[in-house]
Order: C-alpha cells, then structure tokens, then sequence
C-alpha cells in the first residue's frame, strides 16, 4: 500500500509537466457518462464488467501490474481475461499482438490511433520538436590525386608534413572542399520530409551534422537549433535519433536479442509514471480504455525485464517475426538476408517509438534522421516502412527526414515535404505539391511518365538536364545549381522560408519533455547488467573460441612436461638451474601468448561498439567492465590447466605453497595478457594496426622481460624499460618462486659470486630479485598492471573514435589535356580491338551486334532443393525438425542472349540460389541437378567459365578504382594478351 501511495504522489507531481485543457477536462469530469460513451469499446458483458471494475478498484500499484486480453475457452466463446502483464507467457503475448496487430497492414495506423485517442481523451499534450538550420555550411581538408593514396611514401610525407603544419613550418598541402554551403531550412513535426540529391551531393553530412554527430576533422558553422535551443543544451544523441545506411550489428545475436538488448538500453523511464497519470485521470474522468491496447501499455511499462513485448511488435511490423530467432550472420556465419538486415537497422527507430508509445511519446528520439533505408530492400519493403513511418508522423507528431537515392512513385508519393540537395547546396524545400511549379517556373518540365523523384535528381545535372526544358520559344542554356538556389529565393516557397527563419522560435511554447538531458535511459547498475548479459550471450555463442584456446593450452602443457621431463631436470646444480629457466620462460610464454586471441575478439567488436556508444545505449565502461569480469574464470580455468599438468610432471618445488604461488603467479600474467591485449585493441581499431602494435609491444615486453636479455646487460639509459614491462615482473616471480625453495639452499662453493646458495647464484647470474618479499611485491604488479590497462582499455573505449574514411578527390584535367587523352584512348582502343576480334571476324559477319570472344553457353537447373542445420534458437522454441528448407523444389533456366531479371521480396532466397548455383555455398544440403549447356556442372571448371558479383562490396581499401579492375583482368585474361593490351582493357 505505501509503495501505491508513493506512486500516486509521484504521478500527481509529474502531471504538472503535462499540460491540459483545465476547463474542457473538468467539464469531462462532471459528466463522466458523455465521456465514457466516447470510449469506442463499450462491452456488453456484464463478468467483463465486473472484471474491470475489480481492476479500477485496485491500489495504483496493483492496478498496473492487472489487464485485461483476450481468452478462448474450451467452447470456443471468447472473453477477455484477467492476466498480471508482469508474467506474460509465450502464448499470452502472441494473442495479445495478435489482438492489436493481426493484420499489419491494416491495423497498423488503428494501432498508432487507439495510443493517440487514449492521450487526447485526458488532455495530455504531445511534445513536438521543430529543428532549423541556417547559414549551416562544412568544409574539410583533403588530399588530391595521387597524394591522397595511402602508399607508405605519402603516410610518411603526409605525418611529417602535418607536425611541421602544427608548428607552422611549411603551409598545408590539402585542398579545401565545401560539403555544404550555406544551407538554410526548417523540419517541421508532423511532415515527412524527403531528402533527395544524386551521389556526393551531402545528404549525408546533412543528416550528420542535423544530428550532431559531424567529424572532429570537418569544420562547420551556421546555427542548428531544436525548439530555438542549440545543439549543446540538451543531448540530441537521445533527442533525435540518427540511422546509418550501414548495417552494423553482432552477427552471433538472434533478431529478437538484438532488439531486446536495445529495449533493455532505451529503459522505461517515466513511463510506468506517466502510465498512472494516464490512470489516473481516466478513472477520474469515467473513461474505460481499450482492454488490449490498456494492457500493451502496462507490459511495456514494466521495467528489468530481459524481453519486452514491444520485440514482439517490432517484428511483426517489419515482417521480421519469420526470421526472429536466427542469428543476423555476418561475413562468417550464415544469417538473415541483405534485405532483413536492413528492416532490422530501421528497426531500432520503429522499436525507439513504440517504448514511446507507452510513455505517451514524452520520451526521447522525437527526430528521425534516417540515411539511405532502401539500401538492400525491395521498393515494396521499402514502401511498406514508409507507410508505416508516415502514420507514425502523422499520428504521433514526430519530426522525420528520410534519405532515399530513386524512390519508387508510389513512395515518393508519400512524403510531405521535399528537400532537393545539389553540390553542397539546397535547391528546393518546401511542399511536395510545389515542387514540380518550381522547377516549371525556372523553365525546366517532367514529363507526364516520367517519375518525379528522378527527374529532381536529373534536372540539375549537366548531362540530363537539356532534355527538360520545356520553352521552345527560348534558346536553352545551362542552369547552374546556384542559379536554381538563386531562383528559389524569389519563389513564393522560398520567400515564406526566409520569412519563417527570420521570426524566432517561442521558446515558451517548448514542451518541457521535448528534449532530452539525460544521458542515458536506465541507470548504471541496468547497464551494467544488460552489458554483462549480452557479453554472457556472446561468450556462449563464440564458445568454439575458447573451447580451442582451452585445448590449445592443454596441448602445449602435454609438450612442456614432455620436453621438460623431471628425470631430465636435476635439482642443486648450476647446470639444472639452466634448464629450469627455460621451462619456467616456456611456461610464461605460452600463458601470455594464450590471451593474443583477446586483441582479434575484441577488434571484430569494435564497429558495433562504437555505434551503440555514440547512439549513448551505455558509456564504455559499461561495455569493458562485463569482459573484464567474465574473463575472469576463464582465465582461473586456463591457469590451472597449465600449472596442473607441468607443475609436478616438470618436477618444480614440491611443496604445496610453491605450487599454488606459482598458479597464483600464472593467473596474474594470464589477466595482464589478456587486458594488454584488449588495451592494444581499443587503441588500434583496426586489424592492420592493432596486430602491429600487438607484435611490437610483445616483443618489446619480452626483450625486457629479463630473461632473454638480463637486467645486468641493460644500459643504464633504458633500464627504466626493465621495470616498466609487465612481463619482468611475471618473469620474477615465478623463478623466485622456484630457485628459493629449501631444495636450491645448496651452499655456493665459487667465490667470484656473492652469493650464499646455488638458488640465489642463479637469480643474480640474471639479475632477478632475491629477497623473498619480492615475489610479493611482483604479484601484486601484475595485478595492478590488469587494473591498469582494463582502465586505460575503458579509456581508449571513451575517447577515441573509429578511423576515417579515406577523403580524397580526383584532380580535374584542364579541357585540351581531357580531349587529347580521349582521343589516344579511343585510338589505341580501336587498333587493340581490331586484334582482339581477329580470331573470331568469321562469328562477327554471321552474328549482329556485340561480339565476345567466348563460347556462349546456357544454365539449368531442375528440382533444387537447399537445406541447412536447424539453428539451436529456433529448436529452442519448440521447432522439431532437424533441418530448415530454404529452396524448395526450384527449377528454371538460363539462356544466352536473354537478360533474365531475378526478383522477390527481402527473404525470399534470391542470394541464396544464385550461392547454390555459383558454387558459394560451403555448408548445407543442396538436392537437384544443374546443367551447364546439358552438362552436369563440374565447379572446377564453372568458376573459369563464371562470375558472380554479390550484393556485398568486398574490395581491398588500399588501391584505387583502375588498379582493382587492372588486377581482376589480369586474373581472367589468357596468358597470351600481352601487358599493353590488359593496360588498355
């Protein structure tokens, strides 16, 4: 009862932030008849009746937790049934959404207006954000040409040349490039925009710079303001949400994992608050909700659950609940198709707005800023989620901008408003309706079939835009883009813009909800707990890794007690003590080496990282402190296999305290290791540099480790170095471990040595520490040499960022130089194509048009069946079938000549039966023949005969454009061409 108390004084201290129309509302008061008629769900059963009032008669905390969904008994009568939305079952959550969201296409825009009604019938006010940018213009530095290469001669140039640029020595040789010049424009709420511009024009960089997320190495001026209040007053990471065209996820998470973690992030916030507001105020008013709608909002609003039924909703809505228990995949693993990865990117959006439904949308991410979301999908997915994207803004108030290269009609069709984006510059904003009298007025038509969307791309282009001009009694002449911004400035539109920008935003009319301040949604105990359990999740679904690593270091142990065999390892001699170092360095060797993999685990990570923590889903401490913990027993496992299998068997001290000092000093090491090796990581990012900071700095620690190279032989000037290397402190403690026993207290004959016994002469002759206190003191360095890199690792994690795109332009050759190139390329091209086509001159008087100098031959294929292991999720679900068919029973046929386009919706399996056709596929059962000009294919010969270009774009970042295609003819040309002829080609 007090915790309902509290939640009532609480609800009641947040419904001062809401804003309401007083009078109106209490007139709905005083006649709470008239109000509850406007519910839209009057029953008409009486037990529903009386179910529900026992509900409305609960304590607030009680009556959250109670909802109401539909039941079919045994007779087949359904009734809507008392459930605790806290303990929903499989079966009670899909009947729930099935409820609410049977058909998506249909119930969708009911679903969204069942939420706004409830809010509307008390008053309660949406948040609406405005977002304006003025003067907003971006420029960076680049290289030109061939400078810009990263050959080593430039990398090298390029460093020392930016060291003296600091010290201002020698002047800059980057070019200056503007992104964006001077762009001006308001978002509105409510109005879906379109953002539209052929590649390079900096769509990208706008939606970037929207969204404060542009590059340090970028500098940028203007005023971007949301509600009139600049970027650094609140947090627009959690007040508008950006989505890239890359799709960036963990491949070993399932679909529904990967949109739980990130409900598990986003929090719950007020919402269970303002639920009871929401409550409050229609018990208040007599208003009964809709049962099913009622009881989503009470199941979303309960906070710590692992799984949220918004998951649900999510994937019904983007059709992903077919796939939602496979793994996303990535280039190793076989996951979702190309299309489903990316419903799952626009999926964080959609997922970020249903968690706002149950707060009543006083939450973040009220601007949408999404990059490119038809990559990869068919215009009618791509349709689908516009749709769906458009009820959300219109019903809900959002304030969204949508990036799309050549939208389909229909889609176009639509957006509200259109932003035409050309070099930098902002051509048209404005409604979509003006768009094509704008461009009429700057002289310019599309014709009646041509569709809108292209011909906005096209109309500014030097190449396409003749064709449009549509005054005949006017000779044609090039329209520049500044001229289209110069013509849009006295265009009614343009001229209402301007006028807009130059009245202020009322600050005062700010929903107080309507920006963020807050950094992250949960707090950071939640965080850390979502971290630790996706990290858990990870951990299991790599297990082959440190399974191996396990059996890597058992298998090493089994060599060094072989090599190392205690009847070969005599005890009290000098001689003895020699082969003993070799094994104790063997043994430290092996146990640093075993945490190496860490640097590549975590590098693999890193892209993922990097765009949750910019997202702010959590802090970076949050990410490093689950894998420094959960390394912890693996690393107690590995330690102990290794001192288990070698202690004894090599034959080191006998006694019980040496065996567990040495396993306490391996255990150190192995932890230093492994976060040495992520510290390395998080500072390279990448493979290529993280490896060779990796070898560097394991060199580095051996050389000054103290065995190979004793502490005696060290200059004086480095020997700082010595005691900086984590590994020297390993390296003392376990030899001091070993030459202090009792068994080496042998007393030393040699006089030259100052030293009472054969143990101590032999940590001298190395300059290892003697005194036993040391080994102490050493451990405890080890130990604190972990803590010290996990925080540097952390650190790292925080403030760097991912490297960079490669920026460089193409030198533009002066008119003459171009024309005179064009003409010896069209010559020499003309005399190589003359002895290329000699051999088959007698097919080219035959045939007409092109001709190849290859057979051409023809592709069939009949009654193709594909099938793969069922995934261990799925099987987890109930599903009993041993194997998934993704191909059934497909047959067709390809033949010369013919152009056959290959078509289907986003999981469909067009990729998966071009793989089994071209050979790709490495795992599974494939069933059918397939055919190659009525022979069976032989994949050693089909590969020469064959090219397959797929939907990914893996290509090697270190050369140019003509120097891959150079390489790949020369890859697929006979041996006879000559060099200048590939040269050509």
């Amino acid at each position: 009862m007090a915790a309902a108390l509290a939640g009532d004084d609480l609800a009641r201290t947040l419904s001062s932030r809401l804003s309401l129309g007083s009078t109106s509302l209490r007139e709905a008061w005083n006649a709470p008849s008239t109000v509850f008629n406007q519910s839209g769900r009057e029953s008409n059963n009486d037990e529903e009746e009386l179910k529900w009032v026992a509900i409305e008669r609960l304590p607030t905390f009680d009556r959250l937790k109670k909802g109401m969904i539909k039941q079919v008994l045994d007779n087949g009568k359904v009734v809507h049934g008392e459930v605790d939305v806290t303990k929903l079952g499989m079966q009670e959550k899909k009947v729930l959404m099935e409820s609410i969201l049977k058909a998506v296409e249909e119930d969708n825009e009911n679903f969204l207006k069942s939420f706004r009604q409830r809010i509307d019938r008390v008053g309660i006010e949406i948040p609406k954000i405005e977002v304006r940018y003025e003067q907003l213009s971006v420029e960076g530095d680049v290289y030109v040409g061939s400078r810009a290469l990263p050959s080593l001669p430039n990398v090298a140039l390029n460093t020392v040349e930016s060291a003296l640029g600091l010290l201002r020595f020698v002047p800059s040789k980057k070019r200056k490039i503007q992104i964006l010049n001077g762009v001006s424009g308001i978002v509105k709420p409510s109005r879906m925009t379109l953002l539209l511009g052929p590649p390079g024009a900096g769509k990208t960089m706008l939606l970037l710079a929207l969204a404060g997320k542009l590059d340090r190495d970028l500098r940028a001026s203007g005023k971007i303001t949301y509600c009139g209040h600049e970027l650094n007053e609140f947090v627009p990471q959690r007040t508008c949400a950006y989505i890239s065209q890359h799709d960036l996820h963990y491949g070993e998470m399932t679909v529904r994992e990967t949109l739980d973690f990130s409900g598990r992030c986003l929090g719950v916030g007020t919402r269970y608050q303002l639920l009871a507001e929401l409550s409050r105020r229609e018990k208040e008013a007599g208003i009964k909700p809709d049962p099913e709608i009622d009881a989503f909002m009470k199941a979303i609003s309960v906070a710590g659950l692992e799984t949220s039924l918004v998951t649900d909703c999510v994937l019904k809505i983007l059709g992903l609940d077919i796939c939602a228990d496979i793994i996303v995949g990535d280039m190793m693993r076989r996951g979702i198709s190309g299309g489903q990865k990316k419903r799952l990117t626009t999926g964080y959006v959609i997922f970020s707005h249903i968690q706002q439904l149950g707060e009543m949308l006083v939450g973040p991410a009220k601007v949408l800023l999404m990059d490119e979301i038809s990559t990869g999908l068919d215009s009618s997915t791509t349709f689908q989620i516009c749709k769906y994207m458009k009820q959300l803004v219109h019903i809900m108030d959002v304030t969204m901008i949508i990036s799309l290269l050549q939208p389909a009609p229909e889609t176009y069709d639509l957006f509200d408003d259109i932003i035409l984006l050309s070099e930098g510059q902002i051509v048209y904003q404005g409604p979509r309706e003006n768009v094509l009298e704008f461009f009429e007025y700057m002289g310019f038509k599309c014709p009646e079939r041509k569709g809108v969307a292209d011909f906005l791309q096209e109309v500014t282009s030097e190449k396409d835009q003749e064709q449009y001009w549509f005054r005949k009694n006017q000779p044609y002449r090039f329209v520049s883009v500044s001229d289209f911004v110069q013509g849009f400035g006295s265009f009614h539109i343009g001229q209402q813009l301007a006028s807009d920008l130059g009245v202020p935003y009322d600050k005062s009319r700010v929903h107080p909800a309507a920006l963020v301040t807050e950094k992250y949604g949960i707090s950071n105990w939640e965080l850390f707990k979502a971290c630790f359990a996706r990290e858990w999740l990870l951990m299991k679904r790599n297990s082959f890794v440190y399974i191996f690593k396990t059996t890597q270091i058992t298998i090493m142990s089994i060599i060094a007690f072989t090599v190392f065999f205690r009847t070969e390892m005599p005890v009290g001699t000098l001689l003895g003590g020699g082969k003993f170092f070799g094994a104790l360095f063997f043994s430290l060797v092996n146990v640093m080496f075993n945490g190496m993999a860490e640097l590549a685990m975590t590098v693999f990570r890193l892209p993922v990282f990097f765009k949750q923590r910019d997202h702010l889903f959590f802090p970076a401490w949050a990410f490093g402190l689950p894998i420094w913990v959960l390394r912890i027993p693996l690393s107690f496992l590995e330690s102990a296999i290794w001192i288990i299998l070698t202690y004894y068997t090599i034959g080191f001290a006998p006694a019980a305290s040496r065996f567990f000092r040495q396993f306490l000093a391996f255990f150190g090491i192995h932890q230093m290791a492994l976060s040495l090796f992520r510290f390395i990581a998080s500072v390279g990012r990448v493979d290529v540099v993280a490896s060779t900071l990796g070898t560097f700095t394991l060199l580095l620690v051996f050389v000054l480790g103290g065995f190979i190279v004793a502490k005696n032989d060290i200059e004086p000037w480095m020997i700082w170095g010595y005691y900086v290397s984590p590994m020297m402190y390993g390296q003392n403690a376990i030899v001091m471990n070993e030459f202090l026993d009792k068994r080496w207290d042998i007393p030393n004959k040699d006089p030259n040595v100052d030293a009472p016994t054969i143990g101590k002469v032999l940590l001298k002759s190395r300059g290892f520490f003697t005194d036993e206190y040391w080994y102490w003191v050493c451990v405890g360095a080890l130990f604190a040499f972990s803590v010290l890199f996990n925080i540097l690792f952390i650190g790292a994690l925080t403030y760097l960022n991912p490297f960079g795109d490669s920026k460089s332009i193409v030198v533009e050759e002066n008119g003459e130089k171009k024309k005179k190139n064009k003409n010896l390329a069209s010559k020499q091209h003309g005399i190589e194509g003359i002895q290329m086509t000699s051999e088959i001159v007698g097919v080219a008087e035959t045939k007409r048009g092109m001709v190849l100098p290859f057979k051409p031959l023809s592709l069939s294929f009949n009654h193709v069946n594909y099938y793969v292991d069922m995934p261990a999720e799925m099987k987890n679900q109930g599903v009993v079938e041993d194997r998934l068919q993704l191909l059934r029973d497909v047959s067709g046929a390809f033949r010369p000549g013919i152009l056959t386009a290959l078509v289907g919706v986003s999981g469909a399996g067009k990729t998966t039966l071009m793989d089994v056709l071209a050979g790709r596929k490495t795992g599974g059962y494939i069933e059918g023949t397939i055919n190659i000009s009525g022979y069976p294919k032989k994949q050693e010969t089909f590969a020469r005969v064959s090219g397959y270009c797929e939907q990914n774009d893996i290509h090697s970042p270190n050369v140019t454009v003509y120097e891959s295609v150079i390489y790949s003819a020369w890859l697929r040309l006979s041996s006879d061409i000559d060099k200048k002829t590939r040269m050509v080609c």
